[in-house]
């Protein structure tokens, strides 16, 4: 339930704070008097699209800001809901906040939490819903006609399960799609697919096999350079008397000749004869590895016809290593493979198309057989509060056909009306009255808000196109709702709806000095005899008409509560 609608700088809007209470509440008030700034400023909370122009002149932005009450309504789901979210769940003081810059950019709260607009606009649908004068349009969308039986159906669940199905049937006929492309697609190409197979293939290349050659061709490119390096320092280290090798063993005899008399000439010959073994170790090797630098002419033909062949079809198939050469090899086989057994890959894949199409259609019959018994309950239902709306002879009919497979399942609906016992039954946007309409819409409210326990529903003169004892009849019904543990706002100009009101809102506008400034005020008893008889009569209020709104007033309602509320504008 909404308790209190905070609004600050908001077009005309200097600041406004109001108090709301459970049941049926009117709001009235002359034409451009502010009513739909109100609206306009809980439109924000629902996440409509927020503008510049809405900032009140000379200010950096406005604040639209309400408290709910949750603690009655749907308060197990709604718990879940914070909780996934990661928001504070106070059920008796839920705070909504949207905040927009004179710059026109947005920014939106939950509990002093920043979210995102369509977090807020999860929420705030489940809170509120404004039914505007243009929402009477949705009658003629099929959408729309759907969405009230599968409410009505209670069949939430079950249209989940449906669409689980149906997004995977669409996902399985996508591949098949795909699949019939490539297919298409490489049978068009196939000659040049296993030319470059067989390219690939013959060429037997292996990992790290272009490294290996690379080196082994530098190597034998510089073998004269190697051999006669490793030659000079073969006989540098062991070539002759003057090699560094037997000269080191010379040296080490020496010193320990002389060790007996100068003992640390035994020290110096160890360490010298350490690096004798170490240099005897490496002039041996080095005369190995003379033996493994050979230039073999031959050889050296083969590597180079072979990087040539590798270079080659690197540069052909656009890749820099032997890997992905080997790679785009695999993806060659695996195509071919599939051209091969396309016809069984494909056959497979409409298996599975087919599988989850029966899935489907045995979920959507599920859905038929419970949107054909809602729309039956619809009917009833609608023609009993239509009855009494001044339309006594009304034929409503919920026609369910059978529609191809769609997101909501395999069911067209369609709204067929009649007014009259003499006139066919037609869709209800092209044979119903602006006031019928008016009224059907009304009904509809009245049964979808029983359904879902849609806390607040407030109606934007849902009274248009009616009046007398259609307004009244129209009346009962949004107080019914309101008494039934429902919050209902009604902005309306006729006495009939205004006097069923359990509370009272009147929206005025003043010339000042200041500019134009609007107030709103609860009105007490006297204030709203005295307002329901200038509805009646106009500025010049008769005593006639002040009986008569007493008597209006004297209707079944909750009584008012003690409370005054004041806005101001300016412009």
């Amino acid at each position: 339930m909404l308790k209190k609608l905070d609004i600050r700088n908001f077009t005309l809007i200097d600041h406004l704070e109001m108090m709301l209470y459970p049941g049926f509440s009117v709001i009235t008030g002359e034409t451009g008097a502010g009513k739909s700034i109100v609206i306009g400023a809980i439109g924000l909370l629902l996440g409509n699209r927020a503008d510049a122009k809405q900032v009140k002149r000379g200010c950096d932005k406005c604040i639209i800001e309400a408290t709910f009450d949750l603690s009655i309504y749907h308060s197990d789901v709604l718990k879940g809901f914070f909780e996934e979210n990661d928001l504070d769940y106070e059920p008796e003081e839920c705070l909504l906040r949207r905040e927009v810059n004179a710059n026109g950019k947005s920014r939106a709260f939950i509990n002093d939490t920043p979210v995102t607009l369509a977090l807020m606009r999860e929420l705030g649908e489940q809170l509120i819903d404004v039914h505007s004068q243009h929402q009477n349009l949705l009658l003629s969308k099929e959408d729309f006609q759907l969405n009230v039986v599968d409410i009505i159906a209670r069949d939430r669940q079950q249209l989940a399960d449906y669409r689980a199905a149906f997004y995977e049937l669409r996902s399985a006929q996508h591949r098949l799609d795909e699949l019939r492309e490539q297919i298409a697609t490489s049978r068009d190409n196939e000659d040049f697919l296993r030319f470059q197979q067989k390219e690939l293939s013959e060429a037997k290349l292996t990992l790290g096999e272009q490294e290996q050659l690379e080196q082994e061709s530098e190597l034998m490119s510089h073998a004269e350079d190697i051999k006669r390096a490793l030659h000079d320092a073969d006989y540098g280290l062991s070539g002759d008397d003057t090699g560094i090798v037997n000269l080191t063993r010379s040296i080490v005899t020496q010193l320990r000749s002389v060790a007996d008399v100068y003992p640390e000439a035994q020290e110096l010959a160890e360490r010298l004869d350490g690096c004798f073994i170490e240099l005897k170790d490496i002039s041996q090797e080095i005369a190995s590895k003379m033996d493994d630098v050979e230039y073999d002419p031959q050889r050296f033909n083969l590597i180079t016809e072979r990087l040539d062949l590798i270079y080659t079809l690197q540069q052909k198939f656009h890749v820099q290593t032997v890997d992905e050469l080997l790679d785009r090899l695999n993806a060659l086989n695996e195509q071919l493979s599939n051209i091969d057994n396309s016809d069984e890959q494909l056959q497979e894949q409409k298996q599975e198309v087919a599988r989850l199409h029966a899935v489907c259609v045995e979920k959507a019959a599920v859905l038929t057989d419970m949107r054909r018994k809602s729309a039956t309950l619809v009917e009833q239902e609608l023609s009993k509060l239509l009855v009494p709306l001044g339309i006594p002879n009304v034929r409503f009919k919920v026609d369910v056909s059978t529609a191809d497979l769609s997101a909501t399942g395999a069911d067209k609906v369609m709204f067929l009306f009649s007014a009259n016992t003499s006139t066919d039954m037609q869709p209800v946007s092209q044979v119903a009255s602006g006031g019928e309409i008016a009224r059907v819409m009304l009904s509809l409210k009245a049964m979808i808000s029983k359904a879902i326990g849609l806390p607040t529903i407030i109606f934007d003169e849902i009274d248009t196109g009616v009046s007398g004892r259609v307004a009244e009849q129209m009346a009962h019904i949004m107080h019914d709702m309101g008494a039934a543990n429902r919050q209902v706002l009604c902005i309306t100009h006729l006495p009939q709806i205004a006097a069923a009101g359990s509370t009272h809102y009147k929206v005025a506008k003043h010339e000042t000095e200041q500019g134009t400034v609007s107030t709103m005020t609860q009105l007490t008893d006297e204030q709203r005899i005295t307002e329901i008889a200038q509805m009646l009569s106009g500025s010049d209020v008769s005593q006639a008409a002040i009986d008569n709104a007493k008597s209006l007033l004297a209707l079944p309602q909750i009584r008012n509560r003690p409370h005054k509320m004041t806005q101001r504008s300016k412009r």
